[in-house]
Parts: structure tokens; C-alpha cells; sequence
């Protein structure tokens, strides 16, 4: 499982005309990848790690904030474009095996207590933000 973590003052998600998620206050997006191999166990762990990393302005996580997080699905984070012109997507998983861990990561930060907003799993998403810093992580397990 990989995630790209970006420290933001506000972001949302569209799809066609729609705003499907945002956080209009300072969070984290999340753009979440999954692979083949990832388990329930790999979910747990990202979730965690995302409401306990200390990213947010005065070294505080999203626990000790507050703070609100956008998690969107992003297959591409499994890209692998070292051939060729065209990028290939293999090690991402398929949405059979991937919708389910991403909803887990969810459902495990709103267990934690965090406030989470998400895109649309599958869809054609406009994702807009304002980055904060910039502060821009990437975790992986």
C-alpha cells in the first residue's frame, strides 16, 4: 500500500459537476494506492500512520488537531513508466481487491476518531487543493 500524504489548508474533490468530498479547513489529502499483495493488515497499519503522523503545522497529527483528512483512490501511485513511453499499471491492484482495503483505511481513521472525506472510488475525479508549506510525504508498507 502506498500513500502520497499532502499538508493542505483546504481541498476537494469533484466529479462531473459534483463536490463528492472536501475538508475546507487545515488536513492532509491522502491519495491512496493498493497492490496485488496488500491486506488487511497493510490497511491497518496506513491508517495508523496516517492519523498519528506528525505533519500538521507545530508538529501535531491529524489525532492531536483534530484535523480533517480527504483519502482519494489512486491506482496510478502502482505506475511504472521505467520503459517505454507508456506507462504500464500492472502492480495496481484491481478494484475487486483495492475498493475494499481503501474503504478499510477509511473506515479505520473514522474509528480512530479522525473526520474523513473521500472521492469517488473508480471515478473520473478533479481533485483541487492549497497546499500548506508545501508538505508533501510519501508511506508505503
Amino acid at each position: 500500500m502506498r500513500a502520497v500524504v499532502q499538508r493542505v489548508l483546504s481541498a476537494e474533490v469533484r466529479v462531473d459537476d459534483d463536490v463528492v468530498g472536501s475538508i475546507g479547513e487545515p488536513g492532509l489529502l491522502v491519495y491512496l494506492g493498493v497492490t496485488h499483495t496488500d491486506t488487511d493488515a497493510e490497511a491497518d497499519w496506513m491508517a495508523r500512520k496516517l492519523v498519528d503522523v506528525r505533519l500538521l503545522r507545530e508538529e501535531r497529527s491529524c489525532a492531536e488537531a483534530g484535523a480533517p483528512l480527504l483519502v482519494v483512490s489512486q491506482f496510478t501511485l502502482y505506475g511504472d513508466a521505467r520503459k517505454g513511453r507508456r506507462p504500464t499499471w500492472a502492480a495496481a491492484a484491481p478494484g475487486p481487491v483495492s475498493e475494499p482495503l481503501y474503504d478499510r483505511v477509511c473506515a479505520q481513521l473514522e474509528a480512530a476518531g479522525a473526520t474523513v472525506a473521500r472521492g469517488r472510488f473508480g471515478a473520473d475525479m478533479a481533485v483541487s487543493s492549497v497546499n500548506d508549506g508545501p508538505v508533501t510525504l510519501i508511506l508505503e508498507r
